[in-house]
């Protein structure tokens, strides 16, 4: 009996230490994340908000146990969301401002009931200039965008697994429409403005909704499974366009992310345009050309094939149609 009670305690020891060792392992921190500033021409690396948290819930054993467990539950996204809806979390505006250097000129309110009510901020008329040119497509969002001329070439893959259109859209059909274009990927950090825009005016279809999980979007995250994108909650529409053909527009959720809201009610788009917002966190805007259809700027394609994105405004070109 003596050997077994030893033998436990033993057991239970060596689990201790085991953890303790995972909890701590890899030691290196995350690569930095550097884009480049698409108004200068700069190379900078970005201020990650928890970023050593992100680069331990998946490079690590237990953090990668933790992330399934819990952080990518629906349930955990809406309690923080809630959290965020409180009048106290009015507390966490101010130094946020400050952190990320946000110009507040930007924006029509200047006083918030909530950290929420800050983050869905409004942008004040004139604030960002769009490009009205019926041959141009403008970017639905601020955020850094990486840029794909052909979806089906082999740049667009992380660890071995390329981005999966039947997968992303549930739709083998409409997979088959835009197998061969061209992809846009808006991603959308914590300090960024949270509103998106239409890229292109046109008809809109239905909103198509895809339940799904609350995985980080950032490039943290992506280096390690591109699937996320496959995996995450997700809704897109399509908006027919005279120039352009079928675009589609996808928002896809992330960790935090409360919900996809979409302000507008029409059924006609126009460029521009309000579409709707993210509730708190990180998320991402993809939208999808068929073959073809459009000429991406090069410079989004030479930063890309670099490994780099580049920060965009709401509003500005990010490519025109293919003559």
């Amino acid at each position: 009996m003596k050997g077994i009670q030893t033998g436990k305690k033993r057991f239970v020891f060596a689990l201790i230490i085991l953890l303790f060792l995972l909890f701590f392992y890899p030691f290196s921190g995350p690569q930095p994340v550097r884009y480049v500033d698409r108004a200068t021409g700069q190379v900078k690396t970005e201020q990650i908000e928890a970023g050593g948290w992100l680069f331990w819930l998946y490079n690590n054993p237990v953090g990668e146990l933790s992330l399934q467990a819990l952080i990518k539950r629906k349930w955990a996204s809406e309690w923080y969301g809630k959290r965020m809806d409180k009048p106290e979390s009015v507390s966490k505006i101010a130094p946020f401002i400050r952190k990320y250097h946000i110009n507040m000129n930007d924006f029509q309110k200047k006083k918030y009931t909530s950290f929420n009510d800050f983050f869905i901020r409004k942008l004040r008329p004139g604030a960002r200039k769009i490009d009205t040119n019926r041959n141009v497509v403008i970017s639905p969002g601020d955020g850094k965008i990486l840029a794909y001329d052909n979806i089906g070439r082999q740049d667009f893959i992380v660890k071995g697994y390329r981005f999966n259109l039947r997968s992303f859209l549930k739709n083998d059909s409409l997979a088959r429409v835009y197998s061969g274009g061209s992809l846009l990927l808006l991603r959308l950090c914590p300090y960024d403005y949270h509103r998106f825009h239409y890229p292109v005016s046109g008809h809109l279809s239905p909103i198509v909704k895809i339940k799904g999980d609350y995985y980080s979007v950032n490039p943290i995250a992506l280096r390690q499974d591109i699937r996320i994108f496959c995996e995450n909650k997700r809704e897109y529409q399509i908006i027919t366009s005279k120039n352009f053909g079928p675009v589609l527009m996808a928002e896809i959720g992330a960790t935090f992310v409360g919900s996809i809201v979409i302000t507008h009610k029409s059924d006609t788009a126009v460029k521009g345009q309000e579409a709707g917002y993210f509730k708190f966190g990180g998320s991402s805007v993809i939208l999808l050309f068929r073959k073809g259809k459009i000429q991406i700027d090069k410079d989004l394609l030479i930063n890309t094939r670099r490994h780099l994105e580049t920060e965009v405004k709401m509003g500005e070109a990010v490519a025109k149609k293919r003559l």
